[in-house]
């Protein structure tokens, strides 16, 4: 194994967990308030939705920059 190879598995990795970590708290955070609250899921799926692509949009800039390394 060269280092290129050890390099780009620590970018991915270190890049994936911050998203995997913060999905994960939106996803709950969303569930426990829909069920406090109902009637509310409509106005607490969207933004959940959009606040996790951007979530997953870093672990995407983390596997760019993981196949750019040379």
């Amino acid at each position: 194994m060269d280092i290129t190879s050890l390099a780009k598995a620590i970018a991915i990795s270190v890049g994936a967990i911050g998203p995997a970590i913060g999905i994960g708290m939106i996803g709950s955070k969303a569930m426990e308030a829909i069920g406090r609250n109902p009637e509310a899921a409509n106005k607490i799926l969207v933004p959940m939705l959009i606040v996790s692509a951007f979530a997953e949009a870093v672990a995407i800039y983390a596997l760019v920059i993981a196949f750019s390394i040379k």
